[in-house]
């Protein structure tokens, strides 16, 4: 599984957490760190952080731009993102959009909290089970847990995530595809 594929995963499963809990419209900051137990996804994290900063300036501060554009900020260990909720698509029931090749359960539900279970083929094998707990309607935390692969070998990782409301106003970030709240 590589970062790009955990920032996936994690953006699939805030839609899974908006759908599952009344939320505030505005803008929202959906947070993660990942730990694996080998290593692996911290070293490949570190190795993309490594290449970003080895690029001409011009280039790495148009990338950093497009994902700055885009609410998206990459650590060494995780990242964040920040996602438009309008108040039509707080005030409708949620329809998550699982990404091609991958499927999710709901296995438990409360007032509160929300349990899942998830398998993906593409772009990668993986699987894991998760929980979601709302705080509030502004804002939740949520693990996962995932098998998946690191270059060809066995990984287990696991992953925190958090989700609080910034405020009303979206600023310069556009609401998410209304099929993905």
């Amino acid at each position: 599984m590589k970062p790009t594929h955990v920032l996936s995963a994690t953006l699939l499963f805030t839609a899974l957490a908006a759908g599952a809990q009344t939320q505030a419209p505005g803008l929202w900051e959906h947070a993660f760190t990942v730990k694996s137990a080998g290593g692996e996804m911290e070293r490949a994290m570190a190795e993309m952080k490594k290449q970003m900063d080895a690029m001409p300036p011009e280039q790495r501060q148009q990338v950093e731009q497009m994902m700055a554009s885009r609410g998206v900020k990459m650590g060494t260990q995780g990242g964040s993102g920040k996602v438009c909720l309008s108040k039509e698509q707080a005030a409708r029931p949620a329809e998550p959009k699982v990404p091609e090749g991958c499927t999710q359960q709901v296995d438990q539900r409360s007032a509160r909290t929300v349990k899942f279970h998830f398998e993906c083929t593409k772009p990668s094998v993986s699987r894991g089970d998760g929980q979601m707990t709302y705080l509030s309607e502004k804002a939740y935390t949520g693990t996962m847990n995932i098998t998946g692969e690191v270059s060809g070998k066995p990984q287990q990782m696991s992953m925190d995530m958090t989700g609080k409301w910034l405020g009303a106003d979206c600023g310069d970030v556009k609401p998410a595809a209304s099929s993905a709240r």
